[in-house]
């Protein structure tokens, strides 16, 4: 990302300097355009590239917005707020995007605008509820529910990582236990015969396997860097993304239960844009976009259609036959009773527990298929030993 200085003419005449944060050229037009403004002159900063620009995590997140919440429910101006909030950072690269803000606001910019100047380092999500809190005039509960909203996405992304733990060691225990049967362990049998071509068939193919992994490693490590590169370039294909991300919530087993996960992001970010004012139109795009499955965004350019020509959003929804019916029963009755934002909180609420006992149970299913792979190999390498040993024991006992 490219950070430019400009001086433009608003649509008022009033001259304006302030700084963009952009892909490229073409991009920083765009935005200045998008601003209604009249560019005057303009000009790239030099080592725009630097530390400066970052991404901020969503635990970043819900400790700067609990702040602004905080101090804007106390009275301060959203001015002396920005300027307390940047010299509160812990990082030189925080304090660097937070104190650009700052001057942008006491500039003359609103706050959604300057956080615009950032995208990619804040997400549209958050500056879409800004915005929305402009314009109601209910910023400091609008910063108080983004807090609450990227405290429990942290609770979620933690509960996540905890459960991994273990899935994690054991499969790097299972690499490695199996690495070292066969560079280790299976070469030591080898001497038990005369020649290779006493080697029983299956037994002569696992002694390659382990001669190749003693003397070649580097090609498997070369292949695994293949197969890695080969993926990531095949997943960046959207025809080959998109039956990716369908086969996630429609797989057996496991599909169901990342819906409960997506359930839970989509109900809380929903209910947080609808119940700010933002046009249901709106927050479908933002709630569908923030899951990050290309296979729900496509079915949500068909809900977001209907509901413009005027179909309720609980039909919509239960024809895309990605959310449990329940889940579109709630939104029915919350439209019927014409308390829609309400229902979708508590709802949020319902499915961020069953996303926590989802998470616990893929990760449950994840552990016996590891251990099947470690009993498999270890089987493999019994076999192909138990030949050698018992040769050995006839030649003993003759």
């Amino acid at each position: 990302m490219k950070s430019y200085t400009y001086v433009a003419v608003n649509e008022k005449g009033k001259e304006i300097k302030g700084s963009l944060n952009a892909e490229n050229e073409k991009d920083f037009l765009t935005q200045i355009k998008a601003k209604g403004l009249t560019l005057k002159t303009f000009d790239e900063k030099a080592g725009s590239d630097s530390k400066a620009i970052k991404k901020f995590k969503t635990q970043e997140l819900a400790f700067c917005c609990r702040q602004l919440a905080a101090m804007l429910t106390s009275g301060l101006t959203l001015v002396k707020a920005l300027d307390i909030l940047s010299k509160e950072q812990p990082t030189e690269q925080a304090r660097a995007v937070w104190q650009d803000i700052y001057e942008n606001v006491q500039k003359g910019e609103s706050f959604s605008e300057s956080l615009q100047m950032y995208r990619g380092v804040f997400p549209e999500f958050l500056i879409s509820m800004v915005s929305a809190g402009e314009s109601s005039g209910s910023l400091d509960t609008i910063m108080q529910r983004m807090s609450d909203h990227y405290q429990k996405e942290q609770k979620m992304n933690n509960t996540i990582k905890g459960a991994m733990t273990y899935p994690i060691i054991l499969g790097i225990l299972c690499i490695v236990i199996i690495i070292g049967m066969f560079t280790f362990i299976m070469p030591t049998f080898a001497g038990l015969y005369e020649s290779p071509d006493d080697m029983p068939a299956f037994t002569k193919v696992m002694m390659g396997f382990s001669n190749s992994l003693v003397h070649f490693w580097y090609v498997y490590i070369l292949v695994i860097l293949a197969i890695v590169f080969a993926v990531t370039y095949v997943m960046k294909i959207p025809s080959t993304r998109l039956k990716w991300d369908k086969l996630i919530i429609k797989g057996p087993g496991f599909g169901p239960l990342v819906v409960k996960i997506y359930t839970a992001r989509f109900a809380r970010t929903l209910s947080s844009l609808y119940s700010s004012g933002i046009p249901m139109v709106e927050c479908l795009k933002r709630s569908s976009a923030i899951l990050g499955n290309r296979y729900i965004d496509e079915c949500f350019e068909n809900v977001i259609d209907e509901v413009k020509q005027g179909e309720t959003l609980s039909a919509s929804i239960q024809r895309t036959e990605i959310f449990d019916s329940m889940f579109c029963s709630i939104i029915f009755v919350g439209e019927e009773a014409g308390a829609l934002d309400t229902i979708l909180g508590k709802t949020a609420e319902y499915y961020d527990e069953e996303a926590d006992s989802a998470v616990a149970r893929l990760v449950s299913l994840l552990e016996p298929v590891m251990i099947i792979v470690m009993g498999v190999a270890v089987c493999m390498l019994l076999l192909a030993v138990f030949p050698a040993l018992y040769g050995s024991f006839d030649a003993i006992a003759a």
